[in-house]
């Protein structure tokens, strides 16, 4: 659009020099040249001036949209002249500038303050990853003294022991601690708020703060959170292959480089972490005077029976582990087995002093159950044994009900019932005898009087064939009908 055609539509000579890009003292000239009869219709109908950066707009626009305007035009130069820009610095700074403000306003801006700490106000903690190990951090906002841990999981227990650990290191308790929202501290969210787990209220009430998680999607919340974790990525000399398995190394570089870095001037407040720290102590809650018992670390060896002993109760681990020292943590009544590698291999519900908690799955072959077969002695209870699984099963019950006279009655069933009745019918009596409980020879007997008469229960379901009744001939309804009755 021509300059004079743009003035035309909006009316005002900025507007018409955003539109076609020149300087609205240059539109003002035009229109009044136009208004005096000056102006030549070519001159009208000229296009728009070509400006030396056009040819780099689009690749500027597009490195600005993927730095989220964070590029800078002293590095996004050197980019633009290898694809043909050849006009000033000047220029190029100009372009940019126009850019990220175009992609701002595309975006929409965000309203950023920065964080008002005060003394013995906020600690704030995270968990992160490094060098294939869990890493807990923690920082007191307001001195910024940071505490830095190495674990193998991030269960609810290592995170109250690692908080009650930086506590003692702090030498009080804040007012408030700052978590991100761990699964581990949280039983749920409702209306965006979330609502800590029971054992995590109850760590709090003892120590006297107040729990407080972030604002999902919040970076005035998160961010010193997640800062954190990235400077001890960052800054946190870690060994080409890690730590490997060994722990107690991992947390020694930790403790050595909280040391460092809390010694060191901050860039941001201007002063030594550890200094700041004096001040704040003041201000810090006392610690408790008894210290609640968090995730309780023991050693056992795994004995012969392929379990460990903890508070006078036993508990099963792989028997693969048998004469191996393993690493027994019990916390939330809940007892946990590490192995020497640190892996998880056994977990139960703790028990109380005596008691025994087992897990098959621990074991290579399945559970026994113990056998007590009944084992004859005289010829008599041969001759019964004999009868079979029925006669069995009349002994156990026999003998489970405290029936005195038991071997007197085996003899009369054996040497009166069996020779008079029949050793079929002996054992369907003794059947109904032992599903009744009935375990003397008089029962048998009696039993064995009714006969034919005996009435056997059926299932539920089944049809009760006691009388056979005539079969009813079957008419249709019109057979009932009635007639005539007019």
């Amino acid at each position: 659009m021509d300059v004079v055609s743009a003035y035309a539509s909006v009316g005002t000579y900025r507007g018409a020099a955003a539109i076609c890009g020149v300087d609205p003292k240059t539109v003002k000239r035009t229109v009044a040249k136009r208004d005096a009869g000056v102006l030549d219709e070519e001159r009208v109908e000229r296009a728009a001036v070509v400006k030396n950066t056009d040819v780099v707009a689009e690749l500027v626009a597009d490195r600005v949209a993927e730095t989220r305007a964070k590029i800078s035009a002293k590095r996004l130069l050197p980019v633009a002249m290898a694809a043909g820009y050849e006009g000033s610095g000047r220029n190029f700074r100009r372009l940019v500038a126009a850019a990220k403000k175009a992609w701002r306003a595309e975006q929409g801006r965000r309203e950023h303050r920065p964080g008002v700490w005060l003394a013995g106000e906020t600690l704030v903690i995270d968990w992160g990853t490094i060098g294939g190990l869990h890493v807990f951090c923690a920082v007191l906002a307001w001195s910024r003294v940071r505490f830095v841990r190495f674990v193998r999981d991030e269960t609810a227990a290592t995170t109250l022991a690692l908080l009650a650990e930086c506590f003692e290191e702090l030498g009080g308790v804040p007012a408030k601690v700052l978590a991100d929202r761990m699964g581990c501290l949280k039983s749920g969210v409702v209306a965006n708020v979330v609502i800590p787990t029971a054992t995590y209220v109850r760590f709090a009430t003892h120590y006297g703060f107040t729990p407080d998680f972030c604002q999902a999607h919040d970076p005035t919340s998160k961010g010193i959170v997640e800062r954190l974790v990235g400077y001890a990525k960052s800054d946190l000399v870690i060994p080409a292959d890690g730590w490997g398995d060994d722990l107690a190394a991992a947390n020694v570089a930790a403790r050595a480089w909280c040391a460092e870095v809390n010694g060191v001037v901050h860039s941001e407040t201007c002063a030594v972490p550890a200094v700041r720290l004096v001040d704040e102590q003041a201000l810090l809650r006392p610690l408790p005077a008894v210290r609640p018992r968090i995730g309780r670390v023991e050693l056992r060896k795994v004995d012969r029976l392929s379990t460990v002993r903890v508070h006078s109760a036993r508990y099963s681990v792989p028997s693969r582990l048998v004469g191996v020292q393993v690493e027994v943590v019990t916390h939330d009544d809940v007892v946990r087995v590490y192995d020497s590698v640190g892996e998880l291999v056994a977990e139960h519900d703790q028990c109380g002093p005596g008691e025994t908690s087992i897990s098959d799955e621990h074991y290579a072959n399945p559970r026994r159950l113990p056998q007590r077969a009944p084992r004859a002695r005289t010829s008599v209870e041969h001759e019964f044994l004999a009868l079979g699984e029925i006669a069995e099963r009349f002994v156990r019950g026999g003998a489970a009900a405290g029936v005195a006279t038991l071997a007197r009655e085996l003899d009369v069933i054996v040497n009166e019932l069996v020779p008079a009745h029949g050793a079929e019918a002996v054992l369907k009596a003794m059947s109904r005898a032992v599903r009744f409980g009935r375990y003397r020879a008089d029962d048998v007997r009696s039993i064995l009087a009714i006969g034919p008469a005996i009435v056997e229960p059926g299932a539920a379901g089944d049809d009760l064939n006691v009388i056979d009744l005539p079969a009813a001939e079957l008419r249709s309804f019109d057979a009932y009908k009635i007639e005539g009755l007019a």
